[in-house]
């Protein structure tokens, strides 16, 4: 019988409140909802309905990623599904003392240089092929600039670049550093469109291996460095003139932060500017997102990773001794982002599948695409929904000279 099972009253009714309609094949064969919803979610085992009924979305995009239940239809309306489903904030579900003392403890043991290394290695080196699937030509993997609203993804991550470097002020022959620079984009756009000496590092052995072939086929060998290394190894005998971090903060970690910025502040001459750009918690207090999803993403796309909430962030900088000179939340541009990164995965899913598989076999490949199908519609829908934003901090180290810093922020836009 359709409504033997204790939940199948309260779930048709949570499902019937829904903006966007859901079918839900139950494991024994029957359907709750309509027929033709945009949205199909099929379930092998009852004790999926619980999770559905509480909205544990994390514990049910494990089970999706672990093959334990199918989900058919588009991205954007599975998202809208989830976020109806939501039994409350997520940002406002993971906080508490005892779930802070928790984080703190986790935290402290969270960064050596070994997890760090590992950490970084485990979501960057999944597969260079993979991400250039859905990735812009340069690879950019961090929130685009729509200066335009009319850009495509390609042209706004060219704006972030020259947004950044504009911020920055870079003048020829300056001194610049790029912590955590990816596949080296902003290190060589910097290097070819502002005439800089740049060196980047990163964690990642794959992005590493790439950014080395780049720069000899542009014959940059020259004033163009890429280094394996982690920050905390970086020589602070010869600072630098400027310093960029894009999408570095989140796995750095909270307890490492003001440590971080120290290093930061001793690696940048006087008068020097410095630029984080990461993503910021949308509450002042929580590490992670609740309802699961936190947990969804540290186990299957960031392990390590931490948020922060922006007015941590500039506590931490000021306690480092650097001034902040100008703030920028990009999160609508983010969550722009993220929908393209998502909709150019969803167009190709078979051509992804292959390409992992090629790497880690079948079983792997399939767990992989459908984890990076979730996080890239989940963190779109995070960043729409203001759970989590994206910050663009200036900061300089302080100095006895008059500021370089222009008195308009103007400079930045023309």
């Amino acid at each position: 019988m359709l409504n033997s099972h204790p939940l199948h009253r309260p779930l048709q009714a949570q499902l019937g409140g829904l903006a966007t309609s859901i079918a839900v094949q139950l494991p024994q064969g029957q359907t709750l909802g309509p027929a033709d919803a945009p949205v199909k979610l099929l379930l092998s085992a009852w004790s999926s309905l619980a999770r559905l009924k509480t909205g544990q979305i994390g514990a049910l995009a494990e089970e999706f990623v672990e093959g334990k239940l199918n989900l058919e239809g588009r991205m954007r309306d599975i998202m809208a599904i989830a976020s109806g489903l939501l039994p409350g904030n997520p940002v406002l579900s993971n906080i508490g003392w005892w779930h802070n003392m928790l984080g703190r403890a986790r935290a402290m043991n969270l960064h050596t240089l070994q997890k760090d290394a590992s950490q970084v290695q485990f979501h960057y080196d999944v597969s260079d092929d993979f991400y250039a699937l859905w990735l812009d030509p340069r690879r950019v993997y961090s929130c685009a600039y729509y200066r335009d609203e009319a850009m495509s993804l390609a042209e706004a991550q060219d704006a972030k670049l020259d947004h950044i470097c504009r911020k920055l002020m870079l003048q020829p022959g300056e001194r610049f550093l790029d912590i955590g620079a990816g596949w080296g984009a902003l290190l060589l756009w910097a290097a070819e469109h502002y005439d800089v000496d740049a060196t980047g590092i990163t964690l990642s052995k794959n992005q590493h291996a790439h950014v080395q072939r780049l720069i000899e086929e542009k014959g940059l060998q020259g004033r163009v460095r890429m280094e394996l290394l982690d920050y905390r190894h970086l020589d602070e005998r010869q600072p630098f003139d400027k310093i960029s971090s894009v999408g570095m903060l989140e796995h750095v970690g909270q307890a490492n932060l003001e440590r971080y910025f120290n290093k930061v502040l001793r690696l940048l001459v006087p008068g020097g500017l410095a630029l984080n750009h990461g993503i910021t918690a949308g509450g002042a207090d929580n590490r992670q997102l609740g309802a699961g999803m936190g947990d969804f993403i540290e186990k299957y796309i960031f392990p390590g990773g931490e948020l922060v909430h922006v007015s941590r962030l500039l506590e931490h900088m000021a306690r480092a001794g650097l001034e902040v000179v100008d703030a920028e939340n990009l999160r609508p541009h983010y969550a722009r982002t993220l929908w393209d990164w998502s909709d150019a995965l969803e167009a190709q899913l078979d051509t992804a599948h292959t390409v992992l598989a090629a790497d880690g076999g079948d079983e792997r490949a399939e767990k992989t695409l459908r984890a990076y199908r979730l996080y890239l519609a989940g963190s779109a829908m995070s960043f729409e929904k203001g759970w989590i934003a994206l910050h663009q901090v200036l900061a300089t180290r302080p100095s006895d000279s008059p500021s370089a810093y222009p008195f308009r922020r103007d400079y930045m836009y023309q």
